[in-house]
């Protein structure tokens, strides 16, 4: 599917998809290996931004994919994130949408608002933002409308 399909219809959380079509290359060429990888992976959709103008010229509206974490033991040193264009020629697709009744953790309101976690429940997201302290998070619960919509997004389009 398209990179404007994944911004109109995946929802916050939702873990996604992204490739260019070629084949992975053998493990032996780490070069060409990493090179691949930018272009074919996976992340949690953490943010959509719409389009703006600036000036004379057109934003186009984006979405933003944490693609992992690096760090030793529990500490986080390194979040990388990948922020696509609805304009991107790569091929999206949604792997997995949060469960309904699961809690969104925002950072903070309004559109600008950042997905940082992803709890099973009311309780646990609590519980995650006493231990990680964002005093303007915003939490969204995931309704059955949410989590069913457009089951048909895990196909190529």
């Amino acid at each position: 599917m398209s990179a404007q399909s994944i911004f109109d219809h995946a929802p916050l959380g939702a873990i996604i998809h992204f490739s260019d079509g070629t084949p992975r290359p053998p493990e032996r060429h780490r070069r060409k290996l990493q090179g691949w990888e930018r272009n074919n992976n996976t992340g949690r959709l953490v943010k959509k931004q719409a389009g703006a103008i600036v000036g004379k010229t057109l934003i186009p509206a984006s979405f933003t994919l944490h693609a992992g974490d690096f760090g030793s033991k529990a500490v986080v040193v390194l979040r990388v994130f990948r922020t696509f264009s609805v304009n991107s020629a790569l091929d999206f697709s949604v792997i997995k949408r949060p469960v309904a009744g699961s809690i969104l953790v925002l950072d903070r309101p309004g559109d600008a608002g950042e997905l940082v976690h992803v709890a099973e429940d009311r309780q646990a997201a609590d519980e995650w933002l006493s231990r990680h302290g964002y005093p303007n998070a915003v939490l969204h619960e995931m309704t059955v409308d949410e989590a069913a919509a457009d089951r048909g997004e895990g196909r190529a389009a």
